[in-house]
């Protein structure tokens, strides 16, 4: 049975209690597949959370009844793989209807891992895990099929973080069942941060930073494209072969350009109805932990239009002072954003909380009419008593619009105390 979760103040209604241990880091893509009125989503659980010392580390996927509303339950794909949310697999649907799940550790060792669901559309009971041993210490997994490849037969590829601490990738011409490297995306001296997406027929997109905002500035954000086996610039021009080796962002087309008090982060990307990416990444603004931003940027078709989008208000936990809260994108509306703040998205004041009188991280959706120049914003959570983190608005088919988030405490990646929550058709 699925349960009401109470005590957050909800413009469409109380959320739904998903997984009451469990959370995500935000490069590993898609985490949540919609399929059949199913929905699918992973996660990893952590110490610190409920039944902590028998979950932990535990690489989940819960699958929720949407026709029904129902908790279908949750699947165990790894007991004790990594107390650690870097460890949560990216998901696929395969063209047999079965699902394929990638994942990690958080490069403590080469191998990256998945398993395949025994059944279509089924994620009750899985094949034995499977192991691809790469070069160097693997993290992340980004899990794209395009169609047109491969003769038509389509290819799945498997973007991930390896060698030199740089993307690095994989793919399977036999929808998962081998794979063989196909070298390196990016190469630069620092970690860079990619986020992908897809239009699912002939053509990746990415953008990607320099580095991590701790180590490099200034981190700018960065836009290209794979198409035919090569990586192109947003307009179109060639940049070179796959084949011939990795390219550096500079080579790209800059999205958002940082400077030493002004450090970029990727956190998320989508493609309109016509193919076109939009981004929304984070800002660290005078190096100032407790000043973050949101920056929103679209592309037109000849240009990309850069727009401040909201304060996201003071660093997340120590330690890692460039981590926000996090935004998400629509996917089916690039009008559409939620972000995750503790400071209010208009003014930048504190969040302070009516029911504790301590300030939390709330949801907000918000809105545009003018290609992101302007917002308007929303409530999705307010006075709060804990923190809510890292949304997440799925690809959908149809008008069905579905939100989920991390509700709790977030110490460090390695210790967080979560439930994961949703609201569906939170637009209605």
């Amino acid at each position: 049975m699925f349960l009401l979760l109470t005590g957050v103040s909800c413009a469409a209604g109380e959320p739904v209690l998903l997984n009451d241990n469990g959370g995500w880091c935000w490069y590993q893509d898609e985490r949540v597949l919609v399929h059949d009125d199913r929905l699918i989503f992973s996660s990893v659980a952590n110490r610190s959370g409920t039944d902590g010392e028998k979950r932990h580390g535990n690489v989940q996927i819960t699958t929720y009844d949407l026709r029904n509303n129902k908790l279908l339950g949750v699947s165990v794909l790894h007991e004790h793989l990594l107390d650690n949310d870097h460890a949560t697999p990216a998901l696929l649907l395969r063209a047999d209807g079965r699902i394929l799940a990638v994942y990690s550790k958080h490069g403590n060792d080469k191998l990256m891992r998945y398993r395949i669901s025994a059944r279509p559309g089924d994620t009750t009971a899985w094949q034995p895990e499977r192991q691809v041993t790469c070069a160097a210490g693997v993290t992340y997994s980004n899990l794209f099929r395009l169609s047109a490849e491969n003769g038509g037969r389509g290819r799945i590829y498997n973007f991930y973080r390896g060698r030199d601490w740089n993307p690095n990738l994989v793919v399977s011409d036999d929808e998962s069942e081998t794979w063989t490297y196909a070298g390196k995306l990016v190469a630069f001296k620092g970690r860079p941060y990619v986020k992908y997406a897809s239009n699912g027929v002939d053509c990746i997109h990415f953008v990607t930073t320099e580095g991590h905002p701790l180590e490099y500035k200034p981190t700018s954000v960065y836009h290209g494209m794979i198409r035919d086996g090569a990586v192109y610039r947003s307009d179109g021009t060639l940049v070179r072969k796959l084949a011939e080796g990795p390219v550096a962002p500079e080579e790209l087309t800059r999205v958002y350009a940082g400077d030493p008090n002004h450090a970029g982060w990727t956190i998320d990307l989508h493609l309109d109805a016509a193919g076109r990416p939009y981004t929304v990444y984070s800002i660290q603004m005078n190096q100032d932990p407790n000043d973050n931003r949101f920056g929103y940027a679209r592309w037109d078709g000849r240009q990309w239009h850069d727009h401040a989008l909201a304060f996201a208000g003071a660093y997340l936990c120590p330690g890692q002072i460039h981590y926000t809260g996090l935004a998400c994108l629509d996917p089916q509306n690039p009008d559409v954003v939620c972000i995750s703040t503790n400071a209010d998205p208009v003014t930048g004041a504190p969040l302070v909380s009516k029911a504790d009188g301590k300030r939390h991280h709330e949801i907000f959706r918000g809105w545009t009419r003018d290609g992101g120049a302007t917002w308007q914003w929303r409530p999705v959570t307010r006075d709060s008593t804990q923190d809510n983190l890292r949304p997440i608005m799925p690809i959908c088919a149809g008008d069905r619009s579905i939100l989920l988030w991390l509700r709790g405490t977030y110490s460090t990646y390695t210790d967080y105390d979560l439930d994961i929550v949703g609201i569906f058709d939170p637009m209605n």
